[in-house]
């Protein structure tokens, strides 16, 4: 099957009424489907810095003829033979797997052709490449010119036949990348169809289908809960793909930005040491391109974009642990980790355009051992909890536009073998009469269209019955409300 009829075969398999796109969502394996992008990812990220080590290695090379101080050269010899020691691992792991670059797959036989044979014999250029910068390394100072045939070769190369070899790679793993994603999701397709069709046979049967009513009463608040979850780990799985890859090309890249502004900047201030008076074409274009601004400000626009890229990546690193949605297996869990990460999850709330005022989450972090959970759950009930919060403080603001708005988090160990978590807040409070009927399904105090009353109903099921917690609520009118939750550390 060609792509683009397999996508036309996917569209309409999600679109019609025998794959329902919400139904659809749930059949995902998402641990495959990270694994695999985690490793494509990978693919991409060295053949790239294949890529730019030829250049990098090429200018060094340059530098380290033109450079007329031993102890420059010396560390440019230094640096080169880092570069290619880097250059040589990732091929020897790109050509035959790494586990500690995430390299764990052969390449295909289109890739393998192209290190290997006709026309671009890409291993054979990379080892003559090595091969000439080490050569040209061991080089005397005294024959270190500009016609010196390693020099050449290597400059030659990196602009020429070798740099067209890394692209037409680059671009194969990028393509092969895209089609191997594509058929993991025609596979969850497959599956889903075939779930399908074994549900419609069970549920030809009527003593199955009489048990299947008398459940969907208890589980059906859960499946509306879960679905919602499950959606959201999926989006959220999808935006850290497509961001993580660009941000890891900007983030890996920034750090020689910031040597390669630092040499020129350098340059610039000898050639200024070196050649005080300049023609009156060079001081007009100074002062045109106000270069004593630019000197001073170039240094802090590039710690910027680090702190920017920085402040990304603790992004895509929060959405990536909340999104977990197996379930099926208890694991070890940091309670901290989790509260982290909803918070940063729901921090375009706490910095509210409705309200016109940010909302303050003050943590009191205790010392907790790892607790025995299923982590996934956990998040959801965080996520819950802290956004009612919000949702009350928010009202609040609406009545009495001095209330003061914060949430408080406290988190602390009774005794060895349980731990506390509160989560207060500020707001209105509750009456006693919704005290009374805040876990009943499908309860709610808030308008229709804004809630669905299953939220606190979930959270009692999930703490309560699935982790064997207790969960209490302690709340007056004006005084605010706090939750609090009492988890084991292992389950029994």
């Amino acid at each position: 099957m060609t792509l683009s009829s397999a996508t036309r075969s996917y569209r309409h398999s999600v679109e019609s009424e025998v794959l329902p796109i919400v139904a659809f969502k749930n059949y995902f394996n998402l641990e495959e489907i990270m694994t695999a992008r985690k490793i494509s990812a990978a693919l991409i990220n060295v053949s790239g810095r294949q890529r730019m080590l030829s250049q990098k290695t090429a200018f060094f090379a340059m530098r380290l003829v033109g450079s007329l101080e031993t102890a420059e050269r010396e560390t440019l010899r230094a640096q080169l033979l880092e570069a290619i020691a880097l250059m040589e691992k990732s091929h020897r792991g790109l050509i035959y797997t790494d586990s500690s670059i995430n390299l764990l797959t052969p390449p295909s036989p289109v890739v393998k052709s192209m290190y290997f044979e006709a026309p671009l014999y890409l291993d054979k250029q990379v080892r003559e490449y090595i091969d000439r910068i080490r050569a040209l390394v061991q080089v005397p100072d005294a024959d270190l010119k500009p016609d010196n045939p390693h020099l050449l070769y290597i400059v030659a190369s990196a602009s020429g036949e070798l740099l067209a070899a890394f692209d037409a790679v680059v671009s194969q793993y990028q393509e092969e990348s895209e089609m191997e994603q594509f058929e993991i999701d025609l596979r969850q397709v497959e599956l889903y169809q075939e779930s399908c069709n074994a549900r419609a046979s069970s549920e030809s049967q009527a003593d199955e289908l009489k048990r299947t009513l008398c459940e969907l009463k208890e589980t059906q608040a859960q499946l509306l809960q879960s679905e919602k979850m499950s959606s959201l780990g999926e989006l959220m799985a999808s935006i850290v793909h497509e961001i993580n890859n660009p941000i890891s090309f900007i983030y890996g890249n920034l750090s020689y930005v910031e040597v390669y502004t630092q040499d020129l900047l350098h340059l610039l201030r000898l050639y200024q040491e070196n050649y005080p008076n300049p023609c009156d074409e060079i001081k007009y274009q100074i002062e045109e391109m106000e270069l004593d601004f630019l000197v001073e400000d170039l240094p802090k626009v590039m710690s910027s974009m680090q702190m920017g890229s920085d402040r990304i990546r603790e992004i895509v690193k929060s959405m990536q642990n909340f999104s977990r949605t197996d379930n099926t297996n208890m694991t070890q869990c940091d309670l901290h980790d989790c509260i982290e990460n909803t918070v940063l999850i729901l921090r375009n709330r706490l910095n509210s355009q409705k309200i016109g005022r940010d909302i303050e989450v003050v943590k009191d972090y205790g010392k907790l051992p790892p607790v025995e959970c299923y982590a996934g759950q956990l998040n959801q009930v965080f996520m819950n909890l802290i956004s009612n919060a919000i949702d009350a403080l928010e009202e609040a603001a609406e009545e009495r536009p001095n209330a003061l708005l914060k949430i408080y988090i406290r988190t602390e160990l009774a005794g060895s073998d349980r731990v506390i978590v509160r989560i207060a807040d500020t707001g209105a409070g509750m009456t006693a009469d919704v005290k009374e009927r805040m876990f009943e399904q499908f309860f709610t105090t808030k308008e229709i269209g804004k809630g669905t009353g299953l939220g606190m109903s979930i959270v009692y099921k999930i703490l309560v019955e699935n982790h064997g917690g207790i969960l209490r609520c302690e709340s007056e009118p004006s005084q605010g409300t706090e939750f609090i939750i009492e988890l084991p550390v292992q389950q029994t």
